[in-house]
């Protein structure tokens, strides 16, 4: 084992450990729907200047929000409910009196001029627009009219100051007319002498001064505090600035709330659900290590191995990050362990492809094709060079995409993009390092070396070996199948327009009952009963007073006594205690950034791809996403499914498998065209999708394995997730075989850039070992060098 096998080695035992520490020492955070957690019902109060209706509401919840993302609560549930109150549900919040606390606070930020602290100024008759508070000391302080307020702060944040021994304070930056403005609130005190009262500046939240700092004598008069920042001091404890940096950047809440309510719930799925989603997972899980073992033998049984470390570092990732984990976010990441097989797969075809080539040209020169393959190991090592570009190409866009949601989303959304991230890093980990690592220690042994068909490697497979003899020309008919996308879009679109689109409760908002039973009902037995009684979408929880919820789509008179009667054959005698229609919990500002978010993210790749590739390539990957993405969507349309937060997660994970399926295949058309510059472009990429199809195959029927036992096997609340994502993972496929790329054809034939240099791979230094086989030592394998 050379110096680079060691560190890999050293690597995957380091993460590997942590990774098992955090698991063994920390317990998750479940969401609403597998553990429960806090509700808290606030409501909205008139000010003397704006009532508090829908509208105020509405801007109200959208504030709240934003503190909520602060906060660190994932997968939050906020809502409207009536006229002027909104419910939100904090999963795995640990304090709750502290959140309501920090969510009711009106948030009001203004910084005033002081002009005086001599008590008998206070008494005074002063002008109408100066009045007097105490200063964070107590003593009195008259201060001037607002300079500016916190609608001109652009963020805070929480700092420590350890140099001068300060503590805590929140550093404020500020954005257009409040830079100019505290420059000349700042540059006016500057004139004052020093240890003169109207020196200082006051902070005022909520009409409390919290910070009325005296400005350095190092600051000239007339010029103030220029650059747009300042900071906050005041004797802060950690928490205190936390608190206050997240209300400045939340904003201010457009009237004040009232907590009316706070309770603990129960959560939204039963026991029976969350067993039956476990089992599918197990068992989709297995199946998919089985098919890996079957096709790759001995290195497929090694990379089943690395999966499960790749589960046990995404889980413990999550863990580290404080992420709260629902049941789509666990369904998502038991898809990502079937789609962390692409990487694996990669490799594998690569080196079989290394092995294989070398043995037809040693066949075609007329000696045994054995005698000049290469080893197993040196064939490996080639197969994770060649596709090294391919894996980080296809995972960095992911990344751009996943990183753009956090930053520009809010929400789910946001939280999605938290989730991806750590699956793709986890998944590079396990493909690059953790799979690398137990690949060549087991190549490294003697009875490996003497039978080199039990790797894997050593067969070309069915597919491979099936298209080396036909070698169909598939992009001959490229019209056609740009014809048929054509086509298959047009009923799409016809279904979204003719039928609509069927939103969840999540986006247009229903009706909340609660009701008071004589005997306690649990929220399992009461989604079935509902479900039998035609109303399969309802959100039902238990709250600890022993009521049941019922969260569904706007109901008739009638439909509601549907929903009683069968609460009432749970739960006996029924007491209706609250009716109320609530708002939509994806509100217009959610939906809007994420809409910003998903746009960006789409730009940022196109971009990449375009730098990475050739803007044909990545125009032609970014048109076939979208083709999936409206496919999808007019299927779900046709079908009349909901689109609801959990059709949301799936799209977004179509979006970046259709992404990852054409970096592949168009990097194979650059290598392949740098290494024939000469050659047709058609055939090029006919000869790309014919030596990708294998991996394409393969990575396919691992996805699709989990997805089927979900469908099947997890149960009403899975089964739209996994039909949305096997729908996905179909139409991905085709578009990336069959519209990215004869689009790309097309583009190419308009364009007028030179083909691609060629594409160099680097080879190692051969190893002393490997030197001295190639002057006589007889082996049965060459284990050949290693990067």
């Amino acid at each position: 084992m050379n110096r680079a096998s060691r560190l890999r080695a050293l690597l995957a035992l380091a993460v590997l450990a942590l990774s098992l520490y955090l698991t063994l020492t920390q317990s998750p955070r479940l969401g609403l729907d597998l553990r429960g957690g806090t509700q808290l019902v606030l409501e909205t109060r008139d000010t003397p200047t704006t009532k508090a209706g829908r509208e105020a509401t509405d801007r109200t919840l959208e504030v709240l929000r934003r503190r909520v993302d602060g906060l660190g609560v994932s997968e939050p549930n906020l809502a409207r409910s009536g006229e002027n109150r909104i419910v939100v549900e904090l999963p795995g919040v640990q304090d709750p009196r502290e959140a309501a606390q920090v969510l009711g606070r009106t948030a009001q930020l203004t910084f005033h001029p002081v002009r005086s602290t001599d008590p008998a100024d206070s008494r005074q008759q002063g002008p109408e627009d100066e009045r007097t508070l105490r200063d964070e000391s107590g003593q009195p302080l008259r201060i001037g009219p607002a300079a500016l307020t916190g609608e001109q702060v652009d963020g805070a944040e929480a700092g420590f100051d350890a140099e001068r021994g300060s503590g805590w304070y929140v550093s404020v930056d500020l954005r257009g007319t409040g830079e100019r403005k505290w420059a000349q609130l700042t540059g006016e005190a500057a004139c004052k002498p020093a240890g003169d009262p109207a020196r200082r500046a006051a902070i005022v939240l909520d009409a409390k001064v919290i910070s009325s700092p005296q400005v350095n004598e190092s600051v000239a008069c007339g010029t103030g505090i220029t650059g747009g920042a300042t900071q906050i001091t005041g004797s802060f404890t950690q928490q205190e600035a936390q608190d206050l940096a997240l209300l400045i950047k939340g904003g201010a809440l457009p009237v004040p709330v009232e907590l009316v309510e706070q309770r603990t719930v129960g959560p939204t799925l039963g026991a029976d659900a969350i067993e039956a989603s476990a089992r599918a997972a197990v068992i989709g899980i297995t199946l998919t290590a089985l098919f890996i073992i079957v096709v790759y033998r001995l290195l497929g049984a090694l990379a089943a191995l690395a999966l499960a470390c790749y589960a046990l570092i995404s889980y413990a990732a999550l863990l580290a990050l404080g992420a709260t984990l629902t049941l789509p976010g666990l369904a998502g990441f038991v898809l990502a362990i079937g789609m962390a097989v692409d990487a694996n797969v990669l490799v594998f075809e690569r080196a079989r492809e290394e092995y294989a080539m070398t043995g037809r040209k040693r066949k075609r020169g007329g000696g045994p094709a054995d005698a000049a393959r290469p080893g197993i190991r040196t064939a490996l090592t080639a197969g994770f060079r060649n596709a090294f570009s391919a894996v980080a190409d296809s995972n960095i866009t992911t990344l751009l995409a996943a990183g753009l949601l956090f930053v520009f989303a809010s929400g789910p959304v946001r939280g999605f993009g938290v989730t991806l991230s750590l699956g793709v890093l986890a998944s590079v980990i396990s493909a690059l390092v953790v799979t690398r690592v137990l690949a060549e220690f087991a190549l490294d042994r003697d009875l490996v070396r003497a039978a080199p068909r039990i790797t894997g490697l050593a067969n070309e497979g069915r597919v491979r070996t099936w298209l080396t003899r036909r070698s169909p020309d598939l992009m001959r008919h490229r019209r056609r199948w740009l014809a048929g996308s054509a086509l298959v879009l047009v009923l799409a679109a016809a279904g979204i327009g003719l039928r609509g689109l069927n939103f969840g409760v999540e986006f247009t908002g229903g009706r909340m009952v609660e009701y008071a039973t004589a005997t306690r009902v649990e929220p399992g037995a009461a989604r079935t009963a509902l479900a039998d009684a035609g109303f399969p979408r309802a959100v039902v929880n238990s709250s600890g007073d022993g009521d049941l919820t019922v969260r569904t789509e706007k109901l008739t008179a009638a439909q509601e006594g549907e929903i009683r009667a069968a609460v009432a054959g749970l739960g006996g005698k029924t007491e209706k205690v609250r009716d109320e229609l609530v708002g939509p919990s994806l509100g217009d500002e959610l939906r809007r950034n994420a809409l910003i978010a998903l746009g960006v993210a789409l730009l940022a790749q196109l971009g990449y791809l375009a730098v990475r590739f050739r803007w044909t390539f990545g125009t032609s990957a970014v048109a076939a996403m979208a083709h999936d993405v409206l496919i999808l969507v007019g299927i779900f349309a046709w079908l009349g499914k909901p689109v609801d937060g959990v059709f949301l997660a799936a799209l977004l994970t179509v979006i970046g498998y259709s992404v990852n399926d054409s970096v592949v295949v168009f990097d194979r058309v650059r290598e392949l065209w740098g290494a024939d510059r000469r050659a047709r472009f058609d055939r090029i990429a006919n000869s790309a999708i014919l030596q990708t199809l294998p991996r394409t195959v393969n990575t396919g029927i691992g996805a699709v394995l989990i997805l089927a036992a979900l469908a099947f096997l997890g149960g009403d609340t899975l089964t739209d997730f996994a039909v949305a994502l096997l729908i996905g993972i179909g139409v991905g496929t085709y578009s990336s075989l069959f519209t990215a790329v004869p689009l790309a054809i097309s583009l190419e034939a308009r364009s007028a850039a030179p083909p691609p240099r060629p594409v160099t791979r680097r080879r190692p230094a051969p190893t002393r070992s490997g030197q001295r086989r190639r002057a006589g030592a007889s082996r049965a394998d060459d284990t050949g060098a290693v990067v």
